[in-house]
């Protein structure tokens, strides 16, 4: 490709200004995503879950975020990475696409409507001069919207230096000769709108070549209908390549762009003269001049897409429940991140939400090997049985292989997920780094806690079926109180109405120590009254260590994992959090 291109240059200037003119459009392009990603770090993940809880909503929001990136293939990767961290459901990511593919023809309405009339160049120049000081600025802010100015001057300058080479042209070779009229020349055109999307991974690039071309009369009208069909489908593959690094999640949405934009075109191909006929009709009837064949494209592109969008809005939720079927989960011989993946990592607050739903995955993997080494059933902690009532009439032992289930639930997946948070800071705010510090460190309480629980489980298998009702009785507390801790922990995760509920820990930091130090005073009580052996005190004094420490993790996880997700309102409720030393105070006062 690049022999060629250097042979085109050889023999035409013109196919050199042309050339050139696409190069600076795409890097124009790669500047405007680059700043917009700049602002996509927290408001448009905000926006995001309040704007794609329905269809039509998600339609919605990719028709006006597209509009305003002038990016479907942004809108296309920033979906993925959503889908991906699951803070979107693959019909709502449906609905986006869909949107996107809308969205993306106001472009062709800006280009044919203002592109092809006003000397762009002479705003280029001013928005170049402007976005490049911007760029060099600290300020974030300022260093995004310098790319976006920068990135429009790109833009306009491309599509000057595309025009004027398409003008030149028209006086040395007329491509309309080689023109082929009917279905053939429609498919054959179709596929080479195909192709040259694919090369340049840019819809945007491709119709501003067919709207130039068109203006100096270098390509036929239908021809251009044909082209802008095959860019509609070429566009996929920025989607189908974002997917690539992403969970199957995201595979399955570059499925569903790639079938939307397959049929949207079969359909725009059979009734190709109909709605170049609808084309004709909307023009004259506002006004549209009947050969000002690039604002008719653009007219064109919208419709086609429109209806696109009408055939398979309806289908949504059985194109989805299709994909989940035909594209299912792999089965993994340990356990693999859901949401950790190159798709997310350069959104800040999408990988930070990422994050936290895979150490999520990681505290339910760890909660049932919890429970079984305390010789409690899930079910039984989750339910609303009193689990005294539990524990006095089963009085068996849950076997577990803790090396086994450690290394197939949690050392892997815990290991992704510290790897994933060295490589993420790199867009981060200080504020946002801190926040992934503190959900790893969730991570190492949580694997902490299942190795406390391992220690003690090995005297409490053996004690909670011992002939000794005492040591029986005592060994039994623990279960009950932590049973009941990661209960109380369950409520408040699943209290996501409130972010404030994370405070209701600090009554269980009084409990733990509190019970900490009964058990102490019950030991020393038993002993002197030789109800217990000296070898049971022992077991029992380490065990309550033990305890304590799966309590204090659980709880510390809890503080960070359970809250709601918004930096600021996560640093307000940890402020006020009791700290360890004012939970002693509190101890010591109440003695």
């Amino acid at each position: 490709m690049l022999a060629i291109l250097a042979w085109g240059f050889w023999i035409s200037p013109n196919f050199k200004e042309i050339a050139a003119g696409v190069a600076i459009f795409l890097f124009g392009m790669l500047a405007l995503e680059e700043g917009f990603k700049t602002f996509t770090g927290g408001v448009l993940e905000r926006i995001l879950r309040k704007t794609t809880d329905g269809p039509w909503k998600s339609l919605t929001f990719g028709v006006v975020s597209t509009s305003i990136m002038q990016s479907s293939s942004l809108v296309s990767v920033i979906t993925i990475s959503f889908l991906s961290a699951g803070l979107i459901g693959l019909a709502a990511g449906i609905g986006i696409i869909f949107g996107a593919n809308l969205g993306t023809t106001t472009g062709a309405w800006l280009i044919a409507g203002l592109g092809m009339k006003v000397k762009i160049s002479a705003y280029a120049m001013p928005m170049l001069v402007f976005g490049i000081v911007l760029i060099f600025q600290k300020s974030r802010t300022m260093n995004g919207i310098g790319y976006i100015l920068a990135g429009l001057g790109f833009l306009f300058l491309g599509i000057h230096y595309m025009k004027e080479g398409f003008e030149a042209f028209r006086d040395t070779i007329d491509l309309t000769a080689f023109s082929v009229s009917g279905y053939s020349g429609i498919m054959l055109f179709t596929l080479i709108g195909i192709a040259a999307t694919v090369i340049m991974q840019s819809s945007h690039a491709t119709l501003v070549i067919i709207i130039t071309g068109l203006a100096a009369q270098q390509i036929t009208y239908e021809n251009a209908l044909a082209l802008a069909i095959g860019a509609n489908i070429g566009t996929t593959i920025t989607a189908i390549i974002g997917s690539m690094s992403a969970s199957v999640q995201g595979k399955r949405l570059a499925a569903a762009h790639l079938i939307f934009n397959m049929v949207t075109a079969i359909i725009a191909i059979v009734f190709i003269y109909q709605i170049a006929e609808m084309v004709d009709g909307f023009s004259a009837m506002v006004g549209i001049a009947a050969d000002n064949y690039t604002l008719k494209l653009a007219i064109f592109h919208t419709i086609f897409n429109s209806i696109g969008i009408i055939a398979m809005m309806p289908f949504i939720d059985k194109l989805a429940s299709s994909l989940t079927k035909a594209m299912p989960e792999k089965v993994q011989s340990r356990e693999k991140p859901m949401y950790l993946n190159e798709a997310v990592e350069e959104l800040p607050d999408t990988a930070i939400e990422a994050v936290r739903k895979e150490t999520l995955r990681l505290y339910d993997n760890a909660f049932a090997i919890i429970a079984h080494g305390l010789s409690l059933h899930r079910d039984d902690i989750l339910s609303d049985k009193q689990l005294e009532d539990v524990v006095r009439q089963d009085h068996k032992v849950i076997p577990i292989n803790f090396d086994h289930e450690y290394e197939i639930s949690i050392k892997g997946l815990y290991s992704d997920i510290v790897k994933f948070i060295s490589g993420a800071q790199s867009n981060m705010t200080p504020e946002q780094s801190d926040e992934l510090f503190r959900l790893r460190a969730a991570g190492r309480d949580i694997v902490e806690a299942i190795k406390d629980t391992k220690h003690m489980s090995k005297n409490l298998s053996y004690y909670i079926v011992s002939e000794n009702q005492y040591i029986r009785a005592e060994y039994n507390k623990f279960r009950i109180q932590l049973g009941n801790l990661m209960r109380e922990l369950d409520a408040i995760r699943n209290d996501v109405e409130d972010s404030s509920n994370v405070l209701s820990l600090d009554s269980l930091k009084l409990d733990m120590r509190a019970n900490d130090v009964t058990a102490n005073g019950d030991m020393e009580m038993l002993i002197r009254e030789n109800k217990i052996t000296a070898v049971m005190a022992t077991s029992m004094m380490n065990d309550t260590n033990y305890a304590y420490d799966v309590a204090k993790n659980l709880i510390q996880m809890g503080e960070t994992l359970f809250a709601s997700g918004n930096l600021d309102m996560d640093k307000a409720v940890r402020s006020v959090a009791l700290t360890e030393d004012e939970v002693s105070e509190i101890l010591d006062d109440n003695k």
